[in-house]
């Protein structure tokens, strides 16, 4: 059982950016968009898709124990330009199916102390409500991604700093569990995070082998 941990929020409010911490052979990036790192660090492990199948073999076959599926609100959005002109049950429910795909397969078929990252851009309603982005009402109404996860950090930018919210103030989805952080607002490191979760759990994080 794998730990899938959502990272959302606007662009520009420093989610990729928050991988800089990380040593270079100790992660997977998987780049559903293929654009440079917004720092010069390169990490051993990268490769680029937008296919949740070829996403899942690389995380079954990965050497280390976290992996981060960059702008992962992407792979919906492929399937939803590539299916234009399809009917609009069929193609929100391919989109709905995709993501699910990719959550379920980190729960289910992962080792329990592999972490994955899945970075998503923020939506927000007229009352001021965020989540994560999704195409279609099928994600939000039956699946509720937010829900398959323990973990939520909300990525923001308050004044100069750029931080992770761990609990939710009410108009977000952020939350984690009790006692992993000692605050409601956290720097923008996912290196400590994925360090504050595995102490938290009692995981490992060596490589594999």
């Amino acid at each position: 059982m794998g730990v899938p941990v959502i990272i959302y929020g606007k662009s520009g409010c420093g989610k990729s950016t928050s991988l800089r911490n990380f040593a270079e052979d100790e992660v997977l990036l998987v780049k559903v968009v293929n654009k440079p790192n917004p720092f010069k660090k390169k990490f051993t492990y990268t490769c680029f898709s937008d296919d949740v199948e070829y996403i899942k073999s690389k995380l079954a076959a990965m050497p280390v124990k976290a992996a981060i599926v960059d702008d992962a609100g992407y792979l919906m959005t492929t399937l939803f330009m590539n299916n234009r002109s399809a009917n609009n049950f069929d193609k929100f429910d391919k989109i709905a199916n995709v993501m699910w795909t990719l959550f379920n397969y980190v729960i289910s078929d992962l080792p329990q102390d592999v972490v994955v990252y899945i970075i998503m851009h923020e939506d927000i309603d007229d009352g001021g409500n965020t989540k994560p982005l999704t195409l279609g009402k099928l994600l939000d109404t039956k699946v509720n991604l937010a829900g398959m996860c323990t973990i939520s950090l909300h990525a923001m930018r308050n004044g100069k700093n750029y931080i992770f919210r761990t609990q939710s103030d009410g108009f977000d989805i952020a939350k984690t569990p009790l006692d992993m952080f000692e605050t409601e607002e956290i720097p923008n490191d996912l290196k400590e995070v994925d360090t504050a979760i595995r102490t938290y759990y009692g995981f490992n994080a060596k490589k594999k082998g």
